[in-house]
């Protein structure tokens, strides 16, 4: 498959961690990928853990940076919020929600198993399927700036292994076993339809 023709979508909760630094890193590599959350709102650590940092997916990348760095500017410096919110509004203007995309993508891959639940919800609520197929995949990725990172390489790997199919719904069943040995975490597939 023509690498523009191969069109990926990285799915978190918030669209803010695991899958801006998916997405980053992908865009690095040339692959035509964008982001997504699937939230009802988008949340980040607060100072306390009760009393997280609530906004509407609308809100601008900049606009939540400038309001964590006029909150304290010490403490997200220190818990790394403001060096992501800057590598995030570097890419993309604002967080995006998947349910309200309508684009259609080869490869849907999402960072936790209660994602991948929610877009299969999303699938299921949608009336009038088609005949095009997505390979939705699930590769679990604990949300911190470590395990995104790792996640981030986690996920090219797999989408190079894809891209470089001739045939990837004939082999994507064979390339994810082979991947879920090579990587130890369980991965999770199913083929929808746009």
């Amino acid at each position: 498959m023509a690498i523009e023709e191969f069109t990926i979508a990285v799915v978190c909760s918030s669209n803010m961690n695991r899958s801006m630094e998916s997405h980053a890193f992908l865009s690095k590599k040339g692959f035509n990928v964008r982001s997504f959350g699937t939230g009802d709102k988008v949340k980040l650590p607060g100072m306390a853990p009760d009393k997280p940092n609530i906004y509407d997916f609308g809100s601008s990348y900049d606009e939540i940076y400038k309001d964590l760095y006029n909150k304290d500017k010490t403490y997200y410096t220190q818990n790394g919020l403001l060096n992501m919110l800057d590598r995030n509004r570097r890419i993309k203007q604002h967080p995006e929600r998947f349910q309200e995309c309508s684009d259609q993508f080869t490869v849907v891959i999402t960072c936790e198993e209660r994602v991948y639940d929610q877009v299969l919800e999303y699938f299921e609520s949608i009336q009038n399927f088609g005949n095009k197929p997505v390979h939705l995949v699930n590769i679990d990725i604990q949300d911190n700036h470590e395990e995104a990172t790792l996640g981030a390489f986690l996920i090219c790997e797999l989408v190079s292994l894809f891209a470089r199919s001739e045939d990837l719904d004939n082999d994507i069943d064979q390339l994810l076993v082979k991947y879920e040995e090579k990587c130890q975490r369980p991965i999770f597939h199913c083929v929808l339809f746009y």
